[in-house]
């Protein structure tokens, strides 16, 4: 009832005959199986997926985790400050730094000025 006759139809596009006369599929270029690498938020240390992903200072971050230090407001990229890898919004920022007029004094480190006195007096007891 149904025969076929005549030659039969051409392949679809898509496909491409081989020398063994079966066909192969042909895929894109641009498709990878490659494992994809997975990158971690600095605060939360979950998994960064692209849609949420937001970048400060070579630091990931989800967007909802990228939150001010001192008061935890959530920071967009224009509104905020860093310092020592730490994120704070613009406004502690200067208040908590700026006013004393040293930043590293805020983080309870000593200050520069230190660590020079204490070069020049090790340089003066060696030359004396």
């Amino acid at each position: 009832m149904f025969q076929a006759t005549g030659a039969a139809s051409p392949p679809p596009a898509h496909e491409a005959k081989n020398s063994s006369g079966g066909s192969t599929v042909q895929r894109s270029k641009s498709f990878s199986l490659k494992a994809q690498v997975k990158e971690i938020c600095t605060a939360c240390q979950k998994t960064v997926y692209p849609m949420e992903r937001l970048v400060a200072d070579k630091f990931v971050f989800h967007n909802s985790c990228f939150c001010c230090k001192h008061c935890h407001t959530k920071l967009s990229l224009g509104s905020y400050a860093a310092l020592h890898g730490e994120f704070f919004c613009k406004p502690h920022f200067q208040q908590l730094f700026k006013s004393k007029g040293n930043y590293d004094e805020g983080f309870g480190r000593k200050q520069h000025k230190e660590l020079w006195v204490h070069k020049e007096v090790e340089s003066g007891t060696k030359s004396a």
